[in-house]
C-alpha cells in the first residue's frame, strides 16, 4: 500500500490511499480545484481515482467532497448518519455513487477491506478507518476526544498511524477562545490533546518502525514542534526511542508529507 496525508488540519483534511487495484481518498477538506492540485504535487491524477471515504459531515472533511464524485464519476462511502447530515452540502450526487456502510461492520470495496469505527465526536456519526490490504495495517483516527479500549483494540498491530494530537492543554487554556468553546474541545467528543495522542500511542506502538503521523493540529492551540515534543517525551518514559523504534512525523497543514509505501 501507499499512504499519504495530503493535507491536514481545521482547515482541511485529506489523505490519499493506493493499493495494487485501488486509489482512493479518505475525506477532502478543501475545493475540488486544491484537492487535484495536492494529488498532482505527487504524482497523482485525480482522473484516475476510484472512490471517496467521508469520516463526517463537517467542512473541513467534505469541503471537496461533492465537486470531485461529479466531476470523476466517484462513489461516496459514508454511513447513514453521516450521510443524512451532508446530503445538502454536497450537491447533487448520481444514486449509483451514494454508497451507504454501518459504523463497526466491515465492508471490503475492491481489493480493500475496510472498518469504520465509530468514535466520540460532536457531529452526525463520525468514524475513523481501519485500512487493509497486501498484508499492511493502516488506522486513521482524528476528531474524537476520547479513545476507548474497543477503539484501541480495532487500531492495534497497525503499520501507520495517523492520530489527533489537536491541541496543547496550555495553549487552549491561555488561549482566545471563548470558555465555551474551549468546553467542547476538551470533552468527550471534542479533540485529543498532545498528552492524549501520546498515552493512546504508548498503549498501542510496539517500537517495529511503525510510522506515526500527528495530525489535525490546531493553528491556534498548537504548534507542530510542541506536538512532536510532548509525543516523544511521553513515548521516551516509556522506553521507546522516537529515533530508532518508530518515524515520529506532523502532518503538514497545507502540504502533502512523504508518501509512506508499505
Amino acid at each position: 500500500m501507499k499512504f499519504c496525508s495530503l493535507s491536514s488540519g481545521s482547515s482541511g483534511n485529506c489523505i490519499y490511499v493506493e493499493t495494487q487495484r485501488s486509489k482512493f481518498l479518505i475525506d477532502a477538506g478543501f475545493s475540488g480545484k486544491q484537492v487535484e492540485k495536492l494529488l498532482t504535487s505527487i504524482g497523482v491524477e485525480a482522473k484516475d481515482l476510484d472512490f471517496l471515504m467521508v469520516t463526517h459531515e463537517h467542512g473541513d472533511h467534505i469541503k471537496g467532497v461533492g465537486v470531485l464524485s461529479r466531476r470523476y464519476d466517484l462513489p461516496i462511502y459514508a454511513n447513514y448518519g453521516t450521510w443524512m447530515a451532508m446530503g445538502n452540502k454536497l450537491g447533487k450526487i448520481k444514486e449509483q455513487n451514494i454508497q451507504v456502510f454501518r459504523s463497526d461492520h466491515p465492508l471490503e470495496v475492491r481489493d480493500v477491506d475496510i472498518l469504520p469505527i465509530s468514535i466520540y465526536h460532536d457531529s452526525a456519526e463520525a468514524v475513523g478507518y481501519v485500512i487493509e490490504s497486501q498484508g499492511s495495517k493502516i488506522s486513521v483516527l482524528t476528531d474524537t476526544g476520547f479513545v476507548s479500549e474497543q477503539m484501541m483494540e480495532h487500531l492495534r498491530g497497525s503499520d501507520v498511524y495517523l492520530l489527533e494530537a489537536n491541541h496543547d492543554l496550555k495553549m487552549l487554556e491561555e488561549g482566545p477562545y471563548p470558555p465555551e468553546l474551549k468546553k467542547r474541545i476538551r470533552s468527550l467528543t471534542g479533540h485529543l490533546s498532545n498528552l492524549d495522542c501520546g498515552r493512546v500511542l504508548g498503549d498501542l506502538v510496539r517500537g517495529e518502525g511503525e510510522h506515526v503521523l500527528l495530525a489535525h493540529l490546531s493553528e491556534e492551540n498548537n504548534l507542530p514542534g510542541l506536538a512532536h515534543q510532548t509525543v516523544c517525551d511521553y513515548l521516551t518514559v516509556l522506553g521507546l526511542d522516537t529515533s530508532k523504534d518508530i518515524l515520529l512525523e506532523v502532518a503538514g497543514r497545507y502540504l502533502p508529507g512523504e508518501i509512506i509505501i508499505l
